[in-house]
């Protein structure tokens, strides 16, 4: 991905069992000192899926990187960021917290 131009990802989730999850996913960026520069403009992450017994989706991230990246000397020598995503099971009546905020 070159930094300021924009990138469509696939994230492929399945779930393996044979009843019905609804999960939400959350993300992590790689080195975390990229994690600033790292935009995401369109995500399923922090929205409840729902996946089917057996069922397989691809779910879109569109997202970039922001064009000071390549002006910060601290990112010098960082040539890939890794973007990761961790679904799991939402319970029910559970209330997550809204990202940044108490």
């Amino acid at each position: 991905v070159v930094p300021g131009e924009t990138a469509l990802a696939f994230y492929k989730a399945k779930n393996p069992t044979d009843k019905p999850i609804i999960g939400i996913s959350t993300y992590n960026v790689v080195p975390f000192e990229a994690g600033q520069y790292f935009n995401k403009i369109q995500c399923f992450c922090f929205e409840e899926q729902r996946l089917n017994p057996q069922e397989e989706v691809d779910m879109p991230v569109f997202f970039y990187i922001d064009p000071e990246f390549v002006e910060d000397p601290k990112m010098a020598k960082v040539d890939l960021i890794t973007l990761s995503y961790t679904f799991f099971e939402a319970k029910e009546g559970q209330q997550l917290p809204l990202p940044g905020y108490q």
